[in-house]
């Protein structure tokens, strides 16, 4: 008897909560990546949310970046979100990394204008093997690279520059000048907090 009623109970609980419409934020065109229920749009706030940048943009070739949206607003049945950080998929870096060539990665916490944190690590591959101070040097022009662009730059614009290739290719220009690059790719970021002005 006490059984059958546990399950009406959790009937009634179920049925008191509501779908709600995820969208990504404005940077991505407010795009719809799904729905997730509550019965208290409050208790939503601070879930997070994950999607492919194929599913984002409608382009299947980059299925392999995987973005995360944080909840950060419910209007009606809307949840709106915010970037907290892409990654690619282990499956497409192995992909990349070839034989007797070097994989160098940098990981770098930025400050954006708007003062807040973003921890990226780009990842360069060469055509052949490098030694230390070549590896050294590719790092340190990666690193003065992303910090200006990060410091001149709102979250919103670096974010967008970060996943549409822009800022790889552009710090593939400076360090194929310093070595033979065959790729350059910023394959983790993280948002990690607001810094204080």
């Amino acid at each position: 008897m006490a059984k059958r009623k546990q399950v009406g109970r959790r009937v009634e609980g179920w049925k008191a909560k509501k779908w709600y419409r995820v969208f990504v934020p404005e940077t991505f065109g407010r795009v719809e990546i799904g729905d997730t229920i509550s019965a208290d749009p409050e208790n939503m706030i601070g879930r997070v949310m994950t999607a492919t940048l194929g599913e984002v943009m409608q382009d299947y070739s980059k299925s392999h970046i995987k973005m995360k949206f944080r909840i950060n607003s419910v209007a009606g049945d809307a949840a709106h979100t915010e970037f907290v950080g892409h990654e690619v998929t282990r499956d497409y870096l192995r992909s990349l990394v070839k034989r007797r060539a070097s994989r160098i990665d940098t990981i770098l916490p930025l400050i954006t204008k708007d003062g807040k944190k973003l921890r990226v690590t780009v990842v360069c591959l060469t055509l052949s093997r490098v030694d230390r101070s070549q590896a050294h040097a590719i790092r340190q022009a990666v690193a003065q690279q992303m910090l200006a662009r990060a410091a001149a730059s709102y979250f919103d614009t670096l974010v967008k520059e970060i996943m549409s290739g822009d800022a790889a290719r552009d710090i593939f220009k400076i360090v194929k000048t310093i070595y033979p690059i065959r790729r350059v790719e910023i394959i983790k970021s993280r948002l990690e907090r607001i810094a204080a002005r």
